[in-house]
């Protein structure tokens, strides 16, 4: 369909199809419906953005527009709505999974506006409540990131010790990345998956130091997994703590965090 095609479907004036198109606006639910059915869409994904379209704009997090931006708004949006989260961080520990004297001290170095830094860290902890409800989240997180003096010692420790405890969730699967793997140089960008209700509504997020990118191009997004496919085979086995140390024939992710717990008493 052209945009002319669009606009006369949507009973809407050009300009507004290209703001439409361009992400600006939203498409009034009754007009999304309309265009679903004449590009022919149904089944999951019909249902799928409709559903999105029936709860835009409904969060909790529209309660922390006076402090935060957009993106981080779309960020924890997408998270309410992900089905599976795979996340790989080469330097911190990822935000789903930061106490919340970790989260202070992260958001203190990057937060210059301090009067708000307990709404970004109420924020940041507000986010975690998705993890109960997904199917599964995987997290590969290199040793650096265990190492990282963020905090002092305590606040470390009790990190880590979070970590573990987080991995004796059902649906939550953690690795770390050792420093004996050497350099893996193609790995070495955050980024994190996000899991649809249908394949096509897959997301790659990727942030930067001023932006981040919303990425729902289906290329990419298999590149990525490919990638984290390699990060989990190179990576240390599972958090596993139920499994007795003795039963396990070779160093996992928990007997690394241990041992980093073991050098900050």
């Amino acid at each position: 369909m052209s945009g002319d095609d669009v606009a006369a479907l949507l009973d809407a004036d050009r300009s507004r199809v290209s703001h439409i198109e361009a992400g600006r606006v939203d498409v009034p639910r009754n007009g999304l419906y309309k265009l679903l059915r004449a590009y022919g869409c149904e089944g999951p994904l019909f249902d799928a953005l409709m559903a999105m379209a029936h709860d835009r704009g409904k969060g909790w997090w529209d309660g922390f527009k006076d402090v935060l931006e957009r993106r981080a708004l779309d960020l924890a949006e997408l998270e309410s709505r992900a089905t599976s989260i795979q996340v790989h961080e080469p330097a911190v520990i990822p935000g789903m999974l930061q106490t919340e004297d970790y989260a202070r001290a992260v958001i203190s170095t990057i937060e210059v506006d301090h009067q708000h830094l307990d709404r970004w860290v109420e924020f940041r902890l507000e986010r975690q409540r998705v993890l109960a409800g997904l199917q599964a989240y995987h997290a590969v997180i290199h040793e650096s990131a265990l190492r990282m003096r963020v905090g002092d010692a305590q606040t470390m420790r009790r990190q880590l010790q979070r970590l573990i405890e987080v991995a004796r969730m059902p649906q939550v699967t953690l690795q770390i990345f050792p420093f004996e793997k050497g350099p893996y140089s193609p790995h070495s960008r955050s980024f994190v998956l996000f899991g649809g209700p249908t394949r096509e509504l897959h997301t790659l997020y990727r942030e930067h130091p001023t932006n981040a990118d919303f990425i729902g191009d289906g290329i990419r997004i298999a590149q990525c997994v490919r990638m984290f496919e390699r990060l989990t085979s190179l990576a240390l086995a599972p958090v596993d703590p139920a499994a007795a140390p003795e039963a396990l024939g070779t160093r996992d992710s928990l007997s690394l965090l241990q041992h980093v717990l073991y050098e900050l008493r």
